[in-house]
């Protein structure tokens, strides 16, 4: 297909995605009519019933826990079946790979980038903790802070070179971590069990609302929904530079 050819495809495209996104805007009802039930009920039971003040985070891993136990595992299997089919034989993991850094390839970031970015992955984890230790409190959680600790893998990557990233990303402790969070969050909803009460119910002390320690199982299911999401973003990207990487070297 030519370079015209796709470019109109791309139009078509773009110009259908355009007319419905308009149609959609303008039949979109206002927000005074978008009031229901459902709404109403998590917005007047999320503070007084779990002591915590953000309401997305009571749905995803208290009141919908079980569907974001699914979602997790979807998450899960996706990547465990990414792995293997990007999987690598023995002698081509341990050849030494060219990327951005090395001579012959492309132009490596100057020093002063490289510098840059090796200094931003301490405030980028740093971030990346709060937001999946304040998901209670504030807008994030365990999936959004999982993202963004996934990304400290990429920047190390950008900033140095594919050795230093295998070095500072242990695949092994990475599949314990995405393993052990997928776990620990069905671990923390069969608890319940022994007290006779159905799965994910909350049972530790809610805390003092606005406080770290507010609403019982939710913050330790939030970090192990983190722990797993930037684990499993990170064995993606290892996977898919150890493919790409080998076959630019052959």
């Amino acid at each position: 297909m030519t370079r015209r050819a796709r470019l109109a495809m791309f139009l078509a495209g773009a110009l259908g995605l355009a007319v419905m996104l308009a149609c959609a805007e303008i039949f979109l009802p206002g927000p005074e009519k978008m009031r229901s039930r459902y709404l109403e009920q998590i917005n007047l039971r999320t503070a007084p019933e779990r002591n915590i003040t953000d309401a997305v985070t009571a749905v995803n891993f208290d009141y919908r826990g079980f569907d974001t136990v699914g979602e997790e595992f979807i998450l899960f299997v996706s990547v465990m079946g990414s792995i293997v089919l990007l999987r690598q034989p023995e002698e081509k993991q341990e050849r030494s790979l060219r990327d951005a850094v090395t001579e012959g390839r492309d132009v490596p970031p100057s020093p002063a980038m490289r510098l840059w970015i090796v200094a931003m992955v301490a405030p980028k984890v740093l971030f990346g903790i709060y937001v999946v230790t304040h998901g209670q409190l504030t807008p994030g959680g365990g999936f959004q802070g999982g993202v963004i600790l996934a990304s400290c893998a990429l920047i190390i990557y950008v900033g140095e070179n594919f050795d230093i990233f295998k070095k500072v990303m242990s695949h092994r402790w990475l599949e314990l971590a995405e393993g052990g969070g997928a776990g620990l969050f069905v671990v923390l909803g069969m608890i319940a069990w022994l007290w006779g009460s159905p799965f994910l119910t909350n049972t530790l002390p809610l805390g003092k609302r606005s406080e770290l320690t507010s609403g019982g199982t939710i913050p330790l299911i939030s970090i192990a929904t983190g722990l797993e999401v930037m684990a499993g973003f990170v064995l993606l990207l290892h996977a898919f530079l150890q493919e790409t990487l080998t076959k630019s070297s052959e």
